[in-house]
């Protein structure tokens, strides 16, 4: 590994971009912090403290996933017309008062308010926060994802640890604190965080989005990509049902986020520089689904493994899962900067924010779908099915892709080679 690819060479890396880019990328590790200090926890205190049934508790979780996905068009629109730096606050500011109510709330419409505000949060500063820093870094946008992906990881692994530690004194403070991160957040933002200019729009609202998806490319490229969202969410669903299913041991699903986690904090930026420098990105998109997909041949023979008492045979039967979560963790790092860097690449930069809403509404209703569908596979025979139904989202996906740049149809993002 050489100086610039080490932890050393990231944070070198981050200071080269300019100082708004520098605080997204700080402020997402703590979105992730904050975000991941309570979320993890949500379901046990559902259930467990206030003795929720499952049916209310899949009801409470479920409203924040719909109102984040479903909201993410409207969230980046209001970043294009009302400016990203104002949206990105409003985001982290309804994201505190969302888990603050989590804290104090015990009523089911009160969680309910909760979570329909913690989601509207997310989608109003997930897409603005991409926008911005794709304005703000137009030429080495791969790179300022690959950044940004890092630290978000990092808040990913530090929130468990905070969240559980805390939990220690009970859930409220775990509530409250996470509540805390996040207006300390709205606070830096408001303060530190320039304003963005903004174009007066010309159309309204509908003939903005009406342009999005009259590009031909751009709905191509979506399209295209499904599969890569779909397959992003199985670290979720497919690893920790494979993890119960060959052991009974607790921590299994521990060491397989553990082991991602590290793997894309010391690989991402070094990953990154090599496909940008070696690869069009048409390439290094298709090359990271390609592996997406063969994570889950690797991960096959693990369907047909027993629960393993005793050590030895625990990590020799996690042994497989592990290669194949860090092969799907791999096709992830490769790929995820790029798309990020080519969906502004599709509009002006006054519509970017609508790319990129357009792009996760579309992808977060695919990923719920997918994981359905897989959920079905995995319930059939040995589970094989849905690994497949994994293996072949994946490999379309790249045909797609690889079609589309041979045909000239992806976008050409600044100072990128095609």
């Amino acid at each position: 590994m050489t100086a610039t690819d080490s932890p050393a060479g990231t944070f070198a890396l981050l200071r080269s971009f300019p100082r708004s880019v520098q605080l997204l990328v700080l402020n997402q590790y703590g979105v992730n912090t904050g975000f991941y200090m309570l979320v993890p926890y949500l379901s046990m205190h559902l259930t467990g403290n206030l003795g929720l049934s499952l049916a209310i508790t899949g009801l409470v979780l479920g409203a924040r996933t719909l109102s984040q996905q479903g909201l993410f068009l409207i969230g980046g629109t209001a970043a294009d017309r009302l400016g990203p730096h104002r949206v990105i606050i409003a985001g982290c500011a309804l994201r505190s008062v969302g888990f603050a109510v989590f804290a104090l709330g015990t009523s089911v419409p009160l969680l309910l308010l909760a979570s329909v505000l913690s989601g509207l949060a997310g989608a109003l500063f997930n897409p603005a926060v991409r926008s911005y820093i794709a304005v703000a870094e137009p030429r080495r946008r791969a790179e300022a994802f690959a950044v940004f992906n890092v630290f978000a990881q990092a808040g990913a692994l530090s929130g468990p640890l905070i969240g559980s530690a805390l939990l220690t004194v009970d859930f409220r403070t775990v509530a409250v604190a996470a509540a805390v991160v996040f207006a300390a957040l709205t606070l830096a933002q408001w303060r530190f965080l320039p304003a963005h200019p903004v174009d007066r729009a010309e159309t309204t609202v509908l003939r903005g989005w009406g342009t999005v998806l009259a590009d031909r490319r751009f709905v191509l490229f979506t399209v295209a990509m499904l599969g890569m969202f779909a397959l992003q969410t199985q670290m979720y669903l497919v690893y920790p049902v494979l993890a119960g299913r060959i052991t009974d041991w607790s921590g299994a699903v521990a060491v397989l986020f553990l082991s991602t986690t590290v793997f894309g904090l010391l690989t991402q930026v070094r990953l990154t520089r090599w496909f940008d420098r070696h690869t069009s990105r048409g390439t290094a998109i298709a090359a990271g689904l390609i592996l997406m997909g063969a994570a889950f041949v690797v991960a096959l023979p693990v369907l047909w493994g027993a629960p393993s008492p005793g050590a030895g045979r625990i990590a020799l039967a996690l042994a497989p899962l592990v290669l194949s979560a860090l092969i799907l963790e791999a096709g992830i790092l490769i790929a995820q900067p790029f798309v990020m860097e080519m969906i502004p690449a599709y509009g002006a930069s006054n519509i970017s924010g609508t790319l990129f809403g357009m792009f996760y509404l579309v992808s977060g209703l695919a990923a719920a779908g997918g994981n359905a569908l897989i959920g079905y596979g995995l319930d059939l025979g040995n589970g094989w099915p849905g690994a497949l139904i994994c293996i072949a989202l994946a490999w379309g996906s790249a045909t797609g892709i690889w079609l589309l740049h041979r045909r000239g149809l992806l976008a050409d993002p600044a100072g990128a080679r095609t």
